[in-house]
């Protein structure tokens, strides 16, 4: 039989004590918290200025191409291809920049809607839209 103040010294220890490890956890983590400088990310953005243009809607070309394959620019008939592109490069001089309308008729063959599309492209505009019913 053995004493209750004797010891077995062969007995495992089971139980850690971690109290002193999580004190020096905190410690440091306070540590590390206090020493890092704060850090200011700052990402410079140049934004585009507001200019008083936008309230100004850009002038509207409206060219139509007949059944017959007649073209008409804003309601006037043009002669032939040479005068639609003078008219075009005229209109691609302009700082603002056109927007030009293709209204073609449901009649009209592809080719004389092709030409004009060409013409508009040569010129340069590039606000171009076809509007169709």
């Amino acid at each position: 039989m053995k004493r209750f103040d004797e010891r077995d010294d062969n007995r495992e220890l089971l139980d850690i004590n971690t109290t002193p490890l999580i004190d020096v956890m905190l410690v440091l983590l306070i540590l590390l918290i206090i020493t890092i400088p704060v850090q200011t990310h700052v990402t410079k953005i140049d934004l585009p200025q507001e200019s008083t243009a936008r309230d100004v809607p850009p002038a509207v070309i409206r060219i139509e191409v007949a059944a017959d394959g007649e073209v008409h620019w804003n309601g006037m008939a043009i002669s032939n291809r040479t005068e639609l592109e003078n008219k075009l490069q005229q209109a691609a001089l302009d700082p603002a920049e056109p927007e030009v309308q293709l209204h073609p008729d449901k009649a009209v063959r592809y080719e004389y809607v092709m030409a004009v599309m060409a013409a508009v492209q040569r010129s340069g505009l590039r606000r171009f839209g076809v509007v169709s019913q």
